[in-house]
């Protein structure tokens, strides 16, 4: 299974659209929050399955919970923004909640950072940001993940 993960896309889709209709089509799509409606606008676009967290920037949006914990192909996922995880100061409080959840991938945005880090069979990723990129080379990025019998995360650039 192929998901798309995006996250802190703050209203414009417009970098991550072009790049994932140029790719071939995903079979989800998970949404990490700020700006959820981005979410909803990203999975009408390609017409797939998706699931969104909501972030900090989505403070009044009540459709959306702001933790989601997911069962794929046997795999625990567990989906947040992070921002109640003080992810700003590392990834510490993001593994534990991942082991007390037994979580096999950690997803989170917030630091509009893409990272990839692997504590002890817990996969923790951030997709960065497709639109406001904060990372020290400005590159605007989202995340790949592709479940099977193990699970593989890639990070995506978005070359403009």
């Amino acid at each position: 299974m192929k998901i798309v993960v995006v996250s802190d896309t703050h209203g414009n889709n417009k970098y991550i659209l072009e790049k994932l209709l140029e790719m071939e089509k995903p079979d989800m799509l998970f949404h990490l929050g700020d700006y959820v409606e981005d979410g909803e606008k990203i999975s009408s676009a390609l017409g797939i399955e998706t699931i969104i967290v909501k972030g900090n920037g989505d403070y009044f949006n009540t459709k959306y919970k702001e933790d989601e914990l997911i069962n794929i192909k046997n795999k625990k996922i567990f989906l947040t923004h992070g921002h109640k995880y003080n992810v700003e100061n590392g990834i510490n409080n993001l593994y534990y909640k991942g082991l007390e959840l037994g979580a096999d991938l950690v997803l989170f945005g917030h630091t509009h950072k893409p990272i990839i880090e692997i504590e002890k069979n817990i996969i923790i990723m951030n997709p960065g940001s497709g639109s406001i990129p904060r990372s020290p080379d400005k590159i605007k990025t989202f995340g790949l993940v592709n479940i099977g019998e193990k699970i593989n995360t890639k990070i995506i650039q978005i070359n403009l």
